[in-house]
């Protein structure tokens, strides 16, 4: 791995590193320099996308993937976070994090990691994936290399599928500049002469069409290649003169503007949620802009003339050495058939309880069936829908939906349902960062299905993932319920490792109720038997749980933390995991993307070790284990330990009792990760990360492991 600099101003980590134990007490454990900021964390994670673009030990087209998954990840990082930061500049915010740096200090070191980031991107894509993807006969034609048959049929094309749906736009007083949309492939024209009615402002902008696919696959009738593409960006540079006839084309350069993409409903106006966003929605694709990129021929008075246009700095500024939409060339991997070079498929395991029984009422009478996703098999949680929906004692579903994708068999499970005469309330999370949209289409089908929707409670997004089924047993009505930590997306629980939780445990059910009148009526809080709730126990209990592991420390009892996350943010939850590793607590993180802990510091964190698994599937879950003086409580959950989970979302995290599926959890969901030493990257105390090191160990792949138990 390069050598990177820290991810903020340097700290004076060699004056903690002497703390003696005994000036332990007198540490501020809110001094800034405890704290990594947020957003560069972020960015790091993306360095370590990146890097597995690099790793030969994956196949070739999963490494372009992951170099175009970090161009996706930068896209939304810059609509959302550097949009949130330009805001508060924008505004004469001063306010600072935790790591005391200001929004103008984040912006600066921003921009320097990003374009350092983005140049490794297109070294690598030039000088390595390309080289290699053409080694096995997948090649990008660069218009250079067209062969006269080729370029006849490239121009054919043109003709035919690009010149009728294009619509150049002169600059002129009766034409200013257009609105362009966020994240889409344009063109500046530079033109000599004049037209027709005597103009000549010498520049135009024309749009690549949103309707056809950025990339061309030759026919083979016309390639000598197995797989020879073209980029629809180089078929509209050869012909773009064809659509200023009579005019000369001296230049034309890519480019593509992101903006700021965050939605604001104001909580205390607004009357009817849906309504609200509709009205916000269109506004995302013509916000003010947060970034520039412009291929690394454009002349310097025309990208300046672009940054003037979308009132943007040289800050904000980024040049490319190749296409300026990086993250199309993930529809190179479903045009080529080539399944050597991608992951091998496996089928997902079955629990053997499912496989002996397939009515899941039945089974769940005699206990608890945990999934572990992609590993597992998503088909139970679908089966547990579609049964409910058929079978005749089953009275009413309840569920909450955060992500589904598009034609989700959970959906039309729950629209059968509702039209088969059951009781059925979804609560449905319209607020779900870029699915506002399809959240909006999906309320509209449920209710005309006869469903109840609600949309949760305004400024608190429903992030929880809950089923309840009611279901008439004899005289008795018995719940049946479904937790997990992902979403209710088929798609992504072939992607995202996931725990799910089917249960009848009585205590669930109750408290799984308790929470959906919460979500639907209107209440006081109501005391949980066994769920911790956001936002009302759920950071508390972090807390308290923490602490305890400190006091049994201080006692001569062994204590240990092990949990397991997408994001590790929240201060007083850092300055508790801090305490209690100086009172020499083992505490074990595992976190995928943001870490705001500094660990590794002597006297303050040493006892604390994070790592950062990358791999084949994005790490999801959410576990947290405490020793808690031999009792081993473990817990799954919809939340991460950042302060929008804490305090302004529902959240539910529920304790895995049965000892059988929390052993397992405990050693196939956090032991093998902590582990391995293939995909794992541990956080160093100045804020990088470094590649875990084999040693004298044999290769440890905890996805790998986990992909060969289940499949045997």
């Amino acid at each position: 791995m390069p050598q990177q600099e820290s991810l903020q101003s340097p700290v004076m980590l060699d004056d903690l590193s002497t703390t003696a134990a005994s000036e332990v007490d007198s540490v501020n454990l809110k001094s800034p320099e405890f704290f990594i900021n947020r957003e560069l964390s972020l960015l790091e994670f993306n360095r370590r996308v990146i890097e597995q673009a690099k790793d030969n030990r994956i196949p070739l087209l999963e490494r372009l993937r992951f170099l175009c998954i970090a161009s996706i990840n930068l896209d939304e990082f810059f609509e959302i976070r550097v949009a949130g930061l330009k805001e508060q500049v924008k505004y004469g915010s001063v306010q600072t994090g935790p790591d005391n740096l200001s929004p103008q200090e984040v912006l600066k070191r921003i921009s320097e990691i990003t374009r350092e980031l983005v140049t490794e991107q297109y070294r690598l894509l030039n000088e390595v994936l390309f080289p290699e993807l053409a080694k096995e006969k997948i090649r990008i034609l660069r218009r250079a290399s067209w062969k006269p048959k080729q370029a006849r049929w490239i121009k054919r094309f043109f003709n035919r599928d690009l010149l009728p749906v294009l619509s150049p736009i002169g600059l002129d007083p009766s034409h200013p500049f257009p609105k362009v949309l966020n994240k889409n492939l344009y063109f500046i024209v530079s033109l000599e002469g004049k037209d027709a009615f005597g103009r000549d402002s010498g520049l135009a902008i024309v749009q690549a069409p949103r309707s056809l696919p950025r990339i061309v696959h030759l026919p083979k009738e016309h390639t000598t290649g197995q797989n020879d593409l073209i980029l629809l960006s180089s078929i509209i540079h050869a012909h773009v003169g064809e659509l200023f006839p009579g005019m000369k084309t001296t230049g034309c350069y890519q480019f593509r503007v992101t903006r700021n993409s965050d939605l604001f409903v104001d909580d205390e106006e607004v009357e009817d949620l849906l309504r609200a966003l509709e009205g916000e929605l269109p506004s995302r694709r013509f916000n003010d802009a947060v970034r520039l990129e412009v291929a690394d021929n454009c002349p310097d008075e025309v990208s300046n003339f672009l940054l003037q246009q979308f009132n943007l700095s040289d800050e904000d500024f980024y040049q490319v050495n190749g296409p300026v939409n990086l993250n199309r060339l993930q529809e190179i991997y479903n045009l080529v058939d080539r399944p050597d070079l991608t992951y091998p498929g496996f089928v997902p395991d079955l629990p053997p309880r499912l496989i002996k029984h397939s009515n899941i009422f039945e089974t769940l009478h005699n206990g608890d069936i945990l999934l572990h996703h992609p590993f597992q098999s998503f088909a139970p949680v679908i089966d547990f829908l579609r049964q409910a929906a058929a079978d005749p004692n089953v009275l009413s579903i309840k569920q909450t939906l955060y992500r589904t994708g598009n034609d989700s068999v959970i959906v039309e499970a729950l629209k059968s349902a509702a039209r088969a005469g059951k009781e059925v309330t979804v609560v449905i999370e319209l607020m779900a960062r870029f699915d506002e949209e399809a959240n909006i289409e999906l309320a509209n089908d449920l209710q005309e299905a006869g469903a109840h929707v609600v949309y949760g409670v305004v400024g608190y997004k429903t992030h929880a993932k809950m089923i309840m089924v009611v279901r008439r047993e004899g005289r008795q009505l018995r719940r049946y319920v479904h937790l997990g930590t992902g979403n209710y997306h088929a798609r992504t629980a072939r992607l995202y490792t996931d725990y799910g939780l089917l249960t009848s445990d009585k205590a669930f059910g109750e408290d799984v109720n308790k929470i959906f009148h919460q979500l639907t009526g209107m209440g006081k809080v109501t005391r949980l038997k066994k769920l911790l709730q956001a936002p009302f126990t759920l950071h508390k209990k972090m807390v308290e749980l923490i602490n305890t592991e400190k006091s049994n420390a201080l006692a001569g009892k062994e204590g240990h933390i092990i949990a397991k996350m997408n994001a590790l943010v929240e201060p007083d939850i850092i300055r508790a995991l801090y305490e209690a590793s100086m009172a020499g607590v083992k505490i074990d993180l595992i976190i995928r993307g943001i870490c705001c802990l500094r660990p590794g510091v002597q006297g303050i964190s040493e006892n604390i070790s994070v790592r950062s698994i990358v791999g084949r599937f994005l790490e999801h879950t959410r576990v947290f284990y405490f020793k808690h003086g031999g009792d081993d409580l473990l817990f799954c959950s919809s939340a991460d330990w950042m302060p929008r989970n804490f305090f302004s979302r529902v959240e539910v995290c529920f304790p895995i009792d049965e000892k059988r599926p929390r052993d397992q959890i405990i050693k196939f969901g956090l032991q093998v990760y902590l582990s391995d030493n293939s995909q794992a990257w541990i956080l160093q105390n100045d804020g990088s990360y470094k590649r875990a090191k084999l040693g004298s160990h044999k290769p440890r792949s905890a996805q790998q492991t986990l992909l060969d138990m289940y499949s045997h």
